[in-house]
């Protein structure tokens, strides 16, 4: 009874947020971005936001030449956009429609898209925690591609009923992670797309691949479907682009094809590393283009190989 009223509240809250947040316009939505964005840097403790994560991570990624200055306001465009990414989301339901997608979407290498999306395998549309990835999942569903798009559930049932409602009005379906490829197989079979994250830590038995010149555990299921299925992997990003601040435009973004994999072209030992380092590489030139637009508060290297904790262990004892 009590979770059940905490839920409602949370629930009331968040309506209530998402009804104001609706009626910003671009610049009010930076301004407001810019405000939190502040606080979460400059008053909110950095044990809170992750700031230190966020700074290693960077300093040994796009940040090697950096000075602490130039990282620190690299966090700060990080969270501007954070914030700027959830006004969006909410937004989109009365933003993002088919009659303005010209206005709102440019598409990079559509026509590698389109072939592989024609092509009469499944298709997996893999992205990762950069730019606006829920524009990229709109977009294909806008333009007549549904796929099964891979989530978790909210604890909030309320919450959870607003985000699948969110997701699936362009057509797409909600996949729920509950361990093993839940609902991802079924899907395949008959012939659907999947679209996917690829750049969670995948732990101790994931496959370690590079990403910037760090070996980073990545989850051997998005290959090994992929394999089995003989399917495409378009690896795609949705970039925000600078803004255009006349009131009666709303945000741009560059829906990208960064790369067609095909992995019946896989010539290697190991195809599972070679898929998962190829389509990695792919978001990692991605990322590199607009860095700031990336979730660098994610532990992506948190997961080590385990015979770098051997080697540790012997210098230790040593």
């Amino acid at each position: 009874m009590v979770e059940q009223l905490r839920w409602r509240m949370e629930y009331a809250a968040f309506r209530l947020i998402a009804c104001v947040i609706g009626m910003l316009s671009v610049r009010q939505t930076i301004r407001l971005s810019e405000g939190l964005a502040w606080m979460f840097v400059r008053v909110i403790p950095g044990k809170l936001t992750r700031y230190d994560v966020a700074f290693e991570n960077i300093r040994q990624s796009v940040g090697r030449n950096a000075s602490a200055a130039e990282i620190d306001d690299l966090i700060r465009r990080m969270w501007v956009h954070l914030f700027r990414l959830v006004c969006e989301v909410v937004q989109f339901p009365r933003k993002l429609r088919l009659e303005n997608c010209r206005e709102i979407i440019v598409f990079r290498n559509r026509q590698a898209a389109l072939e592989a999306l024609h092509s009469g395998r499944p298709v997996f549309v893999l992205g990762g925690h950069f730019g606006n990835w829920e524009a990229s999942q709109a977009t294909f569903g806008v333009f007549g591609f549904p796929m099964g798009i891979v989530a978790r559930k909210l604890d909030n049932p309320y919450l959870h009923d607003w985000f699948v409602k969110s997701r699936e009005h362009t057509g797409h379906e909600l996949l729920l992670k509950r361990g093993g490829w839940d609902g991802m197989t079924d899907l395949l079979d008959a012939g659907g797309n999947l679209g996917l994250l690829g750049d969670q830590d995948a732990g101790k038995r994931g496959v370690f691949v590079p990403f910037f010149g760090r070996p980073a555990s990545t989850f051997r299921s998005i290959a090994l479907m992929a394999l089995e299925y003989q399917a495409l992997i378009i690896v795609g990003y949705g970039q925000r682009l600078p803004d255009d601040l006349n009131e009666s435009r709303w945000v741009q973004y560059e829906i990208g094809c960064e790369e067609v994999i095909d992995p019946l072209t896989i010539k290697s030992d190991n195809e599972v590393e070679a898929i998962s380092a190829q389509f990695t590489a792919a978001l990692e030139r991605a990322i590199e283009r607009a860095p700031e637009q990336y979730f660098w508060v994610h532990r992506r290297w948190k997961s080590e190989p385990r015979k770098r904790k051997a080697a540790s262990s012997s210098e230790k004892a040593a």
